[in-house]
């Protein structure tokens, strides 16, 4: 009861020095319980609209591997709805059209749907969706051009009642008008939902009148959804899926579940870099306080405390303070969680916060990770606390360094270092990337910790280097702040560690996204040879119709068109063996607008009859040669022999380790309903028409919003702005991680002034003005500061040009360091240095002369 009697008084005795401690506990929480909060409230959000829009039983196609993607959904016969009338349970058969291969436009052929990655979806309405939905203004389809459309879409579009709108789709175009508006019961997850009647959802969606994409059955009273399965099993036999909504519900959630988890530990690995930031906080903060407590210890253990006791003292001292971070961690993460539904809801996902979703195992993940993460991090001190001897109260403040355990740590840090840069140059020379990519983990993880621990003996070396730079013009004042950041070279090391984390994160990811670039800017200039690329935008599943390929064809000034799919297949080996592949079906032209590399034979072989290719990478692991026939069945097709013609070498970002053939191949095996439709299309202008034919491409578009004509500039600025986004996203993530650290900074300084607190008295006695004084503390935080950039640019540009070497055997052959970036953060290093001293420099200055000298 003593020792927690004596841990409660210390703790708010100095509860000031603690405070940023404190923080540092409740942003690492915060991130992981708003991380748990915002993924368990989409999941039941979703889980609510799944579960309200699911019929008792769904019968819709039988679904098959590796489907062709002709842009038209799988259907069923209409003529099965009367079959399904009449089995036992059944109390009602709803038709349902739907596809999301579709775009909507309004009347200035603007495209309205979402540009965050949703999906447009087109359906019929049926009394199964007012589960989902309800008629807020106007009213339901009642001819063929009535459309409702929901509110969400309305309101950021600007649609309203009356309003003609155009839906591009893979059968033609047609136009609606919009008659009603609904609004989502639970959320609307982004996507852009219209509304049509059932006979023009079947004639324009599907090309045919006789068929719908699934029936939706209601059982009758008394009547289970198993046994209605059953029943329905029975009728139809096994050429159809039928589902439950239970099971309907499950796939619907496994679909979304893979996204969530990504999303999910994707954020909690930011947060464990957060957290682990966190430890160096408040090792530092603990090892600071032990050493200014050190007679004070020593007293205590004069009048009788026991090792233990003192060690229990400090570590009861921890709780509280993670106690405490915690509790504040956890409202700071629901308030994070309730933040990301707003943003959510910016980029079109309605998130409603009132369907916030706390489970118990949250408040009590985000205790257990605060607690045990700051008595953790306080255990190293409070064993230093407990060796204080009683003599350590007759001598001043301070216990002397322990010089045998520096060596040793020392020793091991380069030992450790050492290993890490071994792996680090073995991922580099690694054949393959799985190989090379387990080598780069082991070795960013061995550098980091060898980082860390041999940071007190890269201190002693790197600050003296950056002050003989920086420090030289700042005359005594440099000195000082020289010496007092190698005063204590374990603390330096450790606050500067913090640092070094998030920037070697930053700067090996700015070195791998700027050679992505960078190797795909050269693939581009060396390999392309079309002048335009031509596909649909933001929408991955839907061809290029037929309507808005013949305008493009008729475009003048062109020399050629390339048609491009993509065919799935099944090839039988020589050997025996079956695997899944996908063949890029091309006209014999592409190999003019891709110039790519062969390691054996011509590429425009590959696009004879009953040819192909293959890449190098998978002739070599399936032993395959020039010659060797493999029997490929295309989904839904004939089986063909194709020969191969040409092995691709890997050396390429560009379609690496794409099977080519020609597109004429694909159509002979192929029936033409199953025929993928293009997704790209090449072009080449006339010599000298660049941009004329440019020009006469973007006309011909003018009334198909949804495809996008580039040019080897655009597809460029493409390429960039995908990556740049990337990084942006773990940037604004990593910085976190960084926030810490500069608190960990601010920290180190204000403890160490109150550390000081005797010596700063003495300086102000002897002449040193407060503007000097000022000076000094934040020289020495820029020093630390740049000695944890230094550290960390110098660690993310070694792992960062490893990873570029790890993926050169995947194209990414070009390595781009990105200088500006890199000059920026230690630029920016110097003036976060310089923002965190501001307060503690301002203290110090504050003191008063005679009180500062008098303290002990």
């Amino acid at each position: 009861m003593t020792v927690l009697k004596t841990s409660a008084r210390n703790f708010f005795a100095h509860k000031g020095r603690m405070a940023l401690s404190a923080i540092a506990v409740l942003l690492s929480v915060a991130f992981v319980c708003g991380t748990l909060v915002f993924t368990d409230t989409m999941t039941a959000t979703f889980d609510k609209l799944f579960g309200s829009t699911a019929s008792d039983v769904t019968v819709s196609a039988k679904k098959i591997d590796d489907e062709q993607a002709t842009g038209i959904p799988d259907t069923v016969p209409a003529a099965l709805q009367q079959q399904l009338a009449k089995v036992p349970g059944v109390a009602k058969s709803d038709p349902d059209v739907t596809s999301d291969q579709v775009t909507v436009a309004n009347a200035a052929n603007e495209k309205i749907g979402s540009s965050s990655g949703a999906p447009t979806i087109v359906s019929n309405w049926d009394p199964t969706e007012s589960k989902a939905v309800e008629l807020s203004s106007g009213h339901l389809p009642r001819s063929a051009t009535d459309a409702v459309i929901d509110a969400d879409t309305a309101g950021k579009k600007h649609v309203a009642i009356g309003d003609t709108l155009r839906v591009i789709a893979a059968p033609g175009d047609f136009d609606v008008t919009v008659s009603g508006i609904v609004t989502f019961r639970t959320t609307n997850p982004g996507a852009t939902v219209l509304y049509i009647d059932t006979a023009t959802a079947q004639t324009k969606l599907l090309g045919r009148s006789d068929a719908y994409t699934a029936f939706g059955l209601s059982a009758a009273k008394g009547t289970t959804d198993d046994q209605l399965k059953r029943n329905v099993r029975a009728a139809i036999g096994s050429g159809y899926t039928v589902d439950t909504a239970a099971e309907t519900k499950k796939k619907d959630q496994d679909d979304l579940g893979g996204f969530l988890n990504f999303m999910k530990y994707a954020m909690l690995g930011f947060a464990g870099i957060a957290v682990l930031v966190g430890i160096f906080l408040i090792v530092n903060t603990f090892s600071m306080l032990v050493a200014q407590r050190t007679r004070e210890i020593g007293l205590m253990r004069a009048l009788g405390s026991s090792r233990g006791q003192v060690n229990r003292s400090v570590l009861v001292e921890a709780v509280l303070l993670g106690v405490t971070g915690s509790v504040l961690g956890i409202g700071g993460g629901i308030g994070l969680a309730v933040g990301l539904m707003h943003l959510m809801g910016k980029a079109g996902m309605k998130l409603d916060t009132s369907e916030l979703t706390i489970k118990a195992s949250t408040p009590l993940v985000g205790l257990a990770i605060g607690v045990v993460v700051t008595v953790v991090s306080a255990y190293i001190p409070a064993r230093r606390a407990a060796k204080i001897s009683p003599m350590a109260a007759l001598r001043d403040s301070g216990t002397p360094a322990d010089g045998r355990a520096g060596r040793v740590r020392a020793a091991i840090g380069i030992l450790v270092s050492a290993a890490g840069a071994l792996a680090l140059v073995a991922a580099a020379k690694a054949d393959k990337a799985s190989a090379g990519g387990g080598m780069l983990g082991l070795g960013v993880l061995l550098t980091l910790i060898g980082f860390v621990i041999v940071g007190p003996l890269l201190a002693g070396v790197i600050v003296r280097a950056v002050s003989a730079v920086v420090l030289r013009f700042f005359g005594p004042m440099g000195r000082l702040a020289e010496r007092n950041a190698l005063r204590n070279p374990r603390r330096t090391g450790a606050t500067a560690s913090a640092l070094m984390i998030g920037l070697a994160l930053v700067a090996g990811m700015s070195v791998v996204g700027s050679s992505m670039v960078a190797s795909a800017d050269d693939q581009l200039d060396s390999s392309v040879g079309a002048d335009f690329i031509i596909e649909v935008g933001n929408n991955g599943s839907q061809p290029i119709t037929p309507a808005a390929e013949k305008a493009l064809t008729a475009t003048q000034d062109i020399a050629h068109f390339t048609h491009y799919t993509i065919v799935n297949a099944r090839l039988t080996l020589p050997s025996g063996e079956t695997v899944s592949s996908d063949l890029s079906a091309a006209d014999p032209t592409y190999p003019k607008d891709l110039r790519l590399k062969t390691t054996q034979g011509n590429l425009v072989d590959a696009y004879g009859k009953n040819a192909m290719s293959v890449p190098e990478g998978f002739a070599k692991d399936h032993h395959l040669k020039l010659g060797d026939e493999l029997k490929v069945v295309m989904t839904s097709g004939r089986p063909a022999q194709l020969r191969i013609a040409a092995i691709t070498s890997d050396d390429t970002t560009i379609e690496h380790g794409s099977m080519f053939t020609n597109i004429a191949t694909a159509r002979e095996y192929l029936p033409a309903d199953k025929m993928p439709g293009d997704f790209l299309l090449f072009a080449t202008a006339v010599d000298g028409k660049q941009k004329e034919a440019y020009a006469g491409l973007k006309a011909s578009v003018k009334s198909h919003p949804e495809i996008d004509v580039r040019d080897q500039a655009d597809y460029k600025d493409l390429i960039h702005s995908q990556v740049n986004q990337l990084l942006y996203m773990i940037y604004a993530l990593l910085a976190l991680a960084i926030i810490v650290a500069v608190l960990g900074v601010v920290n180190t300084l204000a403890l160490s002034v109150v550390e000081r607190t005797r010596e700063i008295g003495l300086m102000r006695a002897i002449g040193t003005s407060r503007r000097q004084l000022r000076r000094m503390i934040r020289l020495e935080s820029v020093v630390i500061a740049l000695f944890g950039a230094l550290i960390g640019l110098g660690l993310g540009l070694a792992w960062g040009t490893t990873g570029q070497r790890v993926l050169a055997a995947e194209g990414l052959g070009v390595l781009q360091i990105p200088w500006t970036t890199i000059v920026v953060v230690f630029v920016g290093s110097a003036v976060v240095g310089l923002l965190a001293a501001l307060m503690p420099a301002l203290r110090a200055g504050r003191m008063n002369v005679l009180n500062a000298i008098a303290t002990d």
